[in-house]
């Protein structure tokens, strides 16, 4: 069950965190994975973890927020039957964080770029060819934000990974028929500040007791892209813990 041998999976984003998670979970199930991130370096050492481990990987280092630079890279890569849209957060440098009414709009630009415009590249680049061979799967990686809204001070972050959702629902409609699945994962509140002080904190806001796990994110994405998720497409899946729901 959920054998990804013979697919070929990209990963944008996934030089670290969830989306090196996601990389190492498509692998242990067999696909061979292209890991992608906009620092060749980050690519490169997942890449190494996978194949110390016995999968099969490659990497491509671009950046999701340049159109041409996505095609060019795709049409060099050849067929992908999975995409994972993973790259996220502020675009380049550190997001923002402020009051919408005090945000200067030059701000928006990076979280709509890098967690709306990204995704829309990376399926425009794939999308043919899975159409064509009538077997695909595209996953959005979105976020809580987006559906129920975390606190002040990331509205267009929140307005990106909504849209990327609205966006991933329709695109299932479109693809349905040709044997393409689309669907996206709203991750709640993840182990990734560092700090176990900080951790353990956040941690007693969630449900389970305990913050999400790049694994967790990358166990739901072996789930999707896999033959028997045929049936489950245009849903936005709420992985939290329980701490919110959409």
């Amino acid at each position: 069950m959920f054998d990804l041998t013979g697919r070929r999976a990209l990963v944008t984003g996934a030089g670290q965190s969830v989306g090196a998670g996601i990389a190492r979970a498509l692998a242990e199930r067999g696909a061979s994975v292209v890991v992608n991130d906009v620092v060749a370096s980050r690519a490169e050492a997942v890449c190494g973890e996978i194949g110390t481990a016995g999968g099969q990987a490659t990497t491509s280092a671009f950046d999701v927020t340049d159109r041409d630079a996505v095609e060019e890279a795709v049409a060099l890569l050849g067929p992908i039957d999975i995409l994972v849209n993973n790259a996220g957060n502020g675009g380049a440098g550190p997001m923002p964080v402020a009051k919408f009414q005090e945000m200067d709009p030059a701000d928006w630009h990076g979280p709509l770029d890098v967690n709306l415009f990204g995704v829309l590249h990376a399926t425009h680049a794939v999308l043919a060819g899975m159409v064509d061979r009538r077997w695909g799967r595209v996953i959005t990686i979105v976020s809580g934000a987006g559906t129920a809204g975390v606190g002040i001070g990331v509205t267009p972050y929140a307005a990106a990974k909504a849209g990327a959702a609205g966006f991933t629902r329709s695109l299932a409609l479109e693809v349905a028929a040709n044997g393409v699945t689309a669907n996206s994962i709203a991750l709640g509140l993840m182990d990734n500040v560092g700090e176990a002080e900080s951790v353990h904190d956040l941690a007693r806001s969630v449900p389970t007791k305990r913050l999400g796990r790049p694994h967790d994110a990358g166990a739901a994405c072996v789930y999707l892209a896999s033959d028997e998720a045929s049936w489950m497409t245009g849903q936005t899946i709420g992985l939290n813990g329980g701490a919110h729901t959409s």
